[in-house]
């Protein structure tokens, strides 16, 4: 117990005091004018209030990731409360927080537009493959899941497939709503939900008198079950909860939506160090309640939804347990969401398909969900590898993009380079040796060959970034920012009220 809470108490500690830091070192400008008033539309650049902000944040980047991943990283004991703590303070808020702010910077940009700037143009492609990989993947990883969870606590006549169809009907309706609409009224009440189920579950945890694994010197070992090496596996299976590319393609949403760059670190920052609660949580209840064999065998058995009706019956019983899967439900079903809605605006900005109406909208998000559709009918396990490597990359390339803002601005770069190399390394490794890759085993020679290509990428890297700074003058936007429309009137002086932007046509 004493590591489960000492953990949520860091947690907490790491946003008040490093939090802080990182919002210094990037140097925000409460009087900036944000997207959202300078390009207001009506359907992704809406003002909203910091609350609405924060809880829809939360909603996106939590899916079944901080629940799933956890229950799963608890096979490895409890060396997983280390990577959720470390990683969430000093990996996954920082690049949460640096990606929203960035973006916020350029009129709301995503990450392959923020990648072209920052890395060069070539990189686009690659980050738009990737990008668009990855939420194809979430989002069918996030149909699947909540429809075991919904099956798991619905009479028989309502099969999976219906469940699924219906989640889908779901996400189109609310893939086509203004943002506003769509999230800003349905994601409080989720929001509320998921507060609730997750105290509930702590709660009970913490007081029922369960035995609840400490970290030690005798329990920082690898109890895998299978004998699955902790690295560089641990930190794909616990994603989520700690870093995640995943995050870098939903923060730009919310950049869209908000209206001081003081909300940042509470909206960014803050609603990752929740997601760190959330994962300390489910891992310290699935290490308490069930033994590595039996959760080996749960999880094999089907997914970590079978966890996670278990977990929830035996802490508060069937009726409070229902209302818990519920919460864990509304996790998936809204990043889900947020996933295709992100995919939609990312293939529209990259073909060029101006969102404007509802035509050009159904025309992008309709093909989406069909392949979508078919991708449900695959191997959950096997989605979610692809899933976790492709979301692991993604965190990389974003953490790449904030190092070369902080480099070009002459601050402290080494806050995002740091994660960034481990994660670009374990990223290497594991496509080397895993079976979705190249398949070489964790064998001496797998790392031999992924140190000299991380060190080959990092050496390209720095020099390209080395040369970008060499060629800015002080008056290039890479070093003051893109400046939003609205931002300044005509005879130089800054502005508060945005230029005039026509409604969308319905």
């Amino acid at each position: 117990m004493i590591t489960l809470l000492g953990g949520i108490a860091l947690l907490i500690v790491g946003y008040i005091f490093y939090g802080r830091y990182i919002e210094k070192n990037f140097t925000i400008d409460p009087e900036r004018i944000t997207p959202a008033e300078a390009l207001k539309d009506g359907y992704d650049f809406v003002p909203m209030s910091k609350s609405k902000n924060a809880i829809i944040q939360l909603l996106n980047i939590a899916g079944t990731g901080p629940i799933f991943g956890p229950i799963m990283g608890a096979l490895y004991g409890p060396v997983a409360y280390l990577w959720i703590v470390i990683g969430c303070i000093f990996g996954g808020a920082v690049h949460d927080y640096m990606l929203g702010m960035i973006s916020l910077r350029n009129d709301g940009a995503h990450l392959p537009e923020l990648a072209s700037k920052y890395l060069g143009k070539p990189v686009k492609h690659v980050v738009n493959l990737f990008s668009i990989l990855l939420l194809m993947l979430v989002g069918t990883v996030f149909v699947t899941s909540p429809a075991n969870l919904i099956k798991s606590i619905t009479p028989d006549w309502l099969t999976l497939g219906v469940i699924t169809i219906l989640i889908f009907v779901y996400y189109i309706i609310s893939t086509i709503l203004p943002i506003d609409k769509a999230l800003g009224k349905v994601y409080p009440w989720f929001g509320a939900i998921l507060i609730i189920s997750t105290i509930a579950i702590g709660g009970s945890l913490i007081f029922g008198g369960h035995n609840i694994p400490n970290l030690n010197l005798a329990t920082m070992k690898n109890f895998n079950p299978k004998g699955t090496p902790i690295f560089p596996a641990l930190f794909f299976t616990i994603s989520c909860g700690a870093l995640s590319g995943f995050h870098a393609t939903q923060a730009p949403m919310v950049s869209r939506t908000s209206t001081n760059e003081k909300e940042g670190r509470f909206t960014f920052y803050g609603m990752m160090i929740a997601e760190g609660v959330i994962a300390m949580i489910w891992t310290a209840a699935s290490m308490s309640l069930f033994d590595g064999k039996t959760l080996s065998q749960m999880i094999d058995a089907g997914t970590p939804s079978a966890v996670v009706n278990q977990v929830s019956v035996l802490l508060l019983g069937n009726v409070l347990g229902t209302i818990a899967i519920i919460g864990v439900i509304v996790l998936p079903i809204s990043s889900g969401l947020s996933a295709f809605r992100s995919l939609r605006t990312i293939l529209a900005d990259y073909l060029n398909i101006k969102q404007d109406t509802l035509k050009k909208i159904l025309m992008v998000t309709i093909p989406l969900y069909a392949i979508s559709f078919l991708l449900t009918k695959a191997d959950f396990n096997i989605l979610w590898r692809y899933f976790n490597w492709a979301n692991q990359v993604t965190a990389v390339i974003a953490l790449l993009v904030s190092t070369r803002y902080l480099y070009l601005k002459g601050k402290n770069y080494i806050v995002t380079l740091v994660p960034g190399i481990f994660m670009l390394f374990a990223c290497v490794v594991y496509i080397f040796s895993e079976p979705i890759g190249f398949r070489m085993g964790l064998t001496p020679l797998t790392y031999i060959v992924s140190v000299l290509a991380t060190l080959a990428i990092l050496a390209v890297y720095w020099k390209t970034g080395k040369k970008q700074k060499e060629n800015l003058d002080p008056t290039d936007e890479l070093l003051n920012d893109h400046l939003p429309i609205g931002t300044f009137a005509s005879n130089g002086e800054r502005t508060n009220q945005p230029l005039p932007v026509a409604e969308p046509k319905s």
